[in-house]
């Protein structure tokens, strides 16, 4: 669509001469930065202004990543005044719509969409202007122009008490990682769950089936296939469920949720001769995770999207306490350059545009303390190799070569794999993008077939997270992409008590083609919510039934994380197309 006349764009103030080869060289010189720096791609204009009392200033608009049109940042600042005052806006709709300055209409900004100019007035020399007042305002999303645009203000995300402790041990004890370690040793089995079997012919269908419109079923020892497991604490309802339980790796349909689908399995119903495949590359499992239950929930592709938010506090953008001391540059206040993402504002909820379509939410990766290595090839390189992510197509953190990487670009394109410095050839086109670790699995182009990761039983190297004596089974949450045919779907698995090598055999089971970890340790850092709507009334379900004490809830109803109120953790959420 075009977005405004040619003639039109000519009124527009020239854009400041910062090409983009100029604006790269910037964002990868050595020193302190801004988070405008690190945008290879961003627009600049300006517009000079006059206030009512003649006063005159500076008017200065960016569109952060002009490809996805999705952030702007707006500064005003007065000739002679200390500092500017900066105001993040969204645009709603990027592919149909346009924020500039514009010289003819110096009272605001000019909104262009569908060959037609729509005027905004600021009123920049008044107090409060528009925009002051939008700041005021208790809305997270304050509407501008009509609703047009957003102003995105901060807001103070929740924390529960696990993560308002180990936020205090973390940063104000002495020791306090050692503690926080220690909890995750004695914590590591107490969400576990051991599936049920019934005798044969109880499941619901039998033993698991292969159907076009789902993914593949897992591969399951012919002694269970025909048994039934027990639903155990799943809180997603099914279509089509028995009373007994479920066919082991089977996958079936979530009720009133066309395109998204439920399955459970534990790793020792898995076909036995998938255990004596990459014996090198994965541990042989304990008994404990071998009989520990991991529930999934998989999207089909061509139904939904996938979106990134930051969280009001984390992931960060500073430098990891996980890193070698050798690797950190105490010029820089982070990795990047930035320690903060400041005047830029994350809120830790889903955008308005974006609320009615959404069918799920899910807790993200690791937060930026853990997010960096301290041991192998990897903590050697770029600064420890700190997760990268980019949310509505801005670089908030830069993505590293070597690190599994969950993204979609400009179009919807889903895609998960380890990214190379190649990749940064489409860097332009990403709108969401979230890095954690190494792989699960991955692709092998030579058996064209999902692979355990090379650094899955090595537990420094792949910087998985647990115990400093490498205890790793606890609850772990992970992303895979798998296919059947022609279609592709993502799966998202909660695992009650695992190690990475379990994890790899599970996502191998169900023939994924890529698999990553996202977080661990606890119902609120592996949470998910599906969405039912029936007119004005939400359902939320969760994949495990305890997760939904993470919700608050008001007048008797349920308000979800994430979509119901601002979180200090960054997610990912699911709309439907």
């Amino acid at each position: 669509m075009k977005l405004a006349t040619a003639a039109t764009w000519a009124m527009l103030v020239p854009l400041i001469a910062v090409g983009v080869r100029v604006q790269e060289a910037g964002r990868e010189a050595a020193g302190p930065k801004t988070i405008v720096d690190l945008q290879p791609f961003r627009e600049t204009s300006q517009l000079r202004v006059k206030g009512k009392a003649g006063q005159e200033g500076t008017v200065t608009l960016v569109n952060l990543n002009p490809r996805i049109n999705a952030w702007y940042l707006l500064e005003l600042t007065w000739d002679g005044g200390a500092g500017g005052t900066s105001y993040h806006l969204e645009n709603p709709n990027p592919g149909g719509r346009k924020v500039a300055v514009e010289q003819t209409y110096p009272a605001g900004i000019v909104i262009f969409e569908g060959g037609r100019r729509y005027p905004c007035e600021i009123s920049w020399g008044e107090r409060p202007n528009a925009l002051e007042k939008a700041k005021a305002s208790a809305q997270v999303y304050s509407p501008l122009c009509d609703g047009r645009i957003y102003l995105r203000n901060a807001a103070t995300g929740h924390r529960t008490t696990l993560e308002g402790a180990t936020e205090f041990l973390r940063e104000h004890v002495w020791g306090g990682e050692n503690i926080i370690a220690l909890g995750h040793i004695l914590l590591g089995d107490v969400h576990r769950e051991a599936g049920k079997t019934q005798a044969e012919g109880k499941a619901a269908g039998g033993a698991p089936a292969q159907f076009n419109d789902r993914p593949l079923a897992a591969m399951i020892d012919e002694r269970f296939a025909s048994q039934a497991l027990a639903r155990g604490s799943l809180g997603i309802a099914t279509e089509k469920a028995a009373p007994a339980g479920l066919s082991p790796g089977a996958w079936y349909p979530a009720e009133g949720n066309p395109g998204v689908f439920v399955s459970i399995v534990q790793p020792n119903l898995i076909d036995a001769a998938l255990f004596k495949t990459y014996t090198g590359r994965v541990n042989t499992l304990d008994g404990t995770e071998a009989g520990s239950l991991c529930y999934s929930v998989a999207f089909d592709l061509d139904r939904f999207a996938l979106g990134y938010a930051l969280g009001t506090e984390h992931p960060k953008v500073g430098w990891s306490a996980h890193m070698l001391a050798s690797m950190r540059d105490p010029k820089l206040p982070g990795p990047d350059g930035i320690g903060t993402i400041s005047p830029l504002v994350a809120t830790g909820l889903v955008s308005p545009q974006d609320a009615s379509t959404t069918v799920a939410t899910f807790t993200g990766g690791f937060k930026r303390a853990h997010g960096a290595f301290k041991y192998g090839d990897l903590a050697l390189r770029n600064y420890g190799t700190h997760y990268g992510f980019l949310e509505d197509g801005v670089v908030l953190s830069k993505l590293q070569p070597g690190l599994s990487t969950m993204f979609t670009l400009d179009d919807g394109t889903f895609a998960m794999k380890t990214w190379t410095e190649a990749d940064n050839a489409v860097l332009a086109r990403i709108r969401h993008a979230r890095q954690n670790g190494v792989p699960l699995i991955e692709f092998d182009a030579g058996s064209k077939a999902g692979v355990p990761g090379a650094l899955v039983n090595r537990w420094g190297p792949g910087n998985w997270s647990g115990s400093q004596d490498m205890k790793l089974r606890t609850m772990r949450s992970g992303a895979a992409l798998a296919r059947n045919g022609a279609k592709r779907f993502l799966i998202y698995s909660v695992f009650t008590a695992a190690t990475p090598s379990a994890m790899a055999r599970v996502f191998q089971a169900y023939r994924c083609e890529y698999a990553m970890l996202l977080d661990m340790n606890a119902l609120e850092h592996t949470y998910f919510a599906l969405y039912r709507r029936a007119g004005s009334k939400l359902m939320v379900e969760h994949l495990i039934q305890q997760m939904k004490a993470v919700d608050k809830s008001a007048s008797g109803e349920v308000v979800p994380r994430f979509l119901g109120y601002p979180d200090n953790r960054d997610f990912f959420y699911i709309t439907r197309r």
